[in-house]
């Protein structure tokens, strides 16, 4: 059902609030965090190997995936282009890609577990839509609650997957940086600041690089052998 609602509010065009409701819990804007710099960045041995390298290259694109469709999906929507449904489409469909992208190594009960969860991030952000155009502030903030507490299970799923090389602290850091930045460069495009937009953005595009190289470097150290 709420599938089904997301889907018809994008349809709609209304989605431009999806990702810039948060942002005004109280009637202000709220200042990102800095993300978790690379305290958990190991480098084994055989970091450099070709199936390694392949790995690292592969996460890099997806997550690159991720940003880029979130971002389209943000510029069409608020400018009510006829794209914007397709753009959603298309990020939805990049969760399911990276929940792939681990199954190799963790299984595909735990590659789906990481898909439903990215994609969970998506659908509570539906809710905060709803909430915010019935002008439901406490609506806003529960939603809001919920999609803080997911970020912190998507958290928390990588570090039990891989406890040595995934911290939890870092985990957290890292995803919580993440939603931040997305929301100030939102709150940028909503507000037509050309210039915090684009800074936004490239904060966005270095840590998501970041990210991408804390998860493969991880997963190389946790399976040698398969490098």
């Amino acid at each position: 059902m709420r599938n089904e609602r997301m889907r018809t509010t994008i349809a709609a065009g209304g989605a431009a609030v999806l990702l810039g409701a948060t942002m005004f819990v109280g009637g202000h804007v709220q200042a990102p965090v800095e993300s978790a710099e690379a305290s958990t960045t190991h480098t084994a041995p055989n970091a450099r190997s070709r199936e390694a390298i392949r790995l690292r290259n592969k996460m890099r694109k997806l997550w690159e995936d991720h940003i880029v469709w979130t971002r389209q999906f943000i510029v069409s929507a608020i400018a009510d282009l006829p794209d914007a449904g397709t753009a959603a489409a298309r990020l939805l469909a990049n969760q399911d890609h990276i929940g792939n992208a681990i199954k190799p190594y963790y299984g595909d009960a735990a590659g789906e577990r990481l898909s439903s969860l990215l994609r969970d991030h998506i659908l509570i952000a539906a809710d905060l839509l709803d909430a915010a155009k019935a002008g439901d502030s406490e609506g806003v903030e529960e939603a809001n609650a919920r999609w803080r507490a997911n970020a912190n299970d998507i958290a928390a799923f990588l570090h039990a997957a891989n406890p040595h090389h995934w911290r939890t602290r870092d985990m957290r850091a890292m995803m919580s940086a993440h939603l931040d930045w997305t929301l100030t460069e939102a709150t940028a495009r909503l507000h037509g600041d050309w210039d915090g937009d684009v800074a936004a953005y490239d904060r966005i595009h270095r840590d998501i690089l970041h990210m991408a190289d804390m998860l493969s470097l991880g997963i190389v150290a946790q399976f040698p052998g398969k490098f």
